[in-house]
């Protein structure tokens, strides 16, 4: 049972993705959480380095989804200097969102990961899809309360991850 939470890769940032090895896997979308995977959940714009490091993924032949259970508001105006397939109220850990990810790339579950910050949402909701999921450390220490109730847990989680999986 624990094992539906666990990533199939767990890094500590976005940076450490080794795209070769992703693509050698057979992927060729990336679907990212906003909040607390790419920026603080109060910050609005993508920074200069997010901006640079979708471009570069687009040269590399990846398609880009964002997928953020937060706000159309949000994740429109997050989404403007990147110019990605975006899906604001996902809903995750649903997999509805996901699928319709899937659908926008004109993918299938096997050549697509999903990078975010969180185990009982995108991680929980990636196994579900049977997509790749890429559990990342959170980029800062603010987080909204219901999401601070749930790190407790997540870190039990990691930490049998480790001990298991390292």
């Amino acid at each position: 049972m624990i094992k539906r939470l666990y990533p199939n890769l767990y890094l500590n940032a976005i940076s450490e993705m080794d795209t070769t090895t992703l693509k050698q896997q057979g992927v060729k979308g990336i679907i990212f959480d906003i909040d607390n995977t790419l920026v603080p959940y109060d910050v609005l714009d993508p920074t200069e380095e997010i901006i640079r490091f979708f471009e570069k993924l687009k040269d590399e032949g990846f398609q880009i989804c964002l997928v953020s259970n937060n706000t159309e508001d949000r994740v429109v105006r997050f989404n403007q200097g990147l110019k990605v397939y975006a899906i604001h109220k996902s809903g995750k850990p649903s997999t509805k969102s996901f699928k319709r990810a899937l659908e926008l790339m004109h993918l299938t579950n096997d050549q697509v990961a999903i990078v975010g910050d969180q185990i009982f949402t995108d991680v929980y909701g990636g196994n579900r899809a049977k997509i790749k999921t890429i559990l990342v450390k959170p980029v800062s220490d603010k987080d909204e309360w219901i999401t601070k109730v749930k790190r407790g847990i997540e870190r039990k989680v990691i930490a049998h991850y480790e001990k298991h999986n390292r």
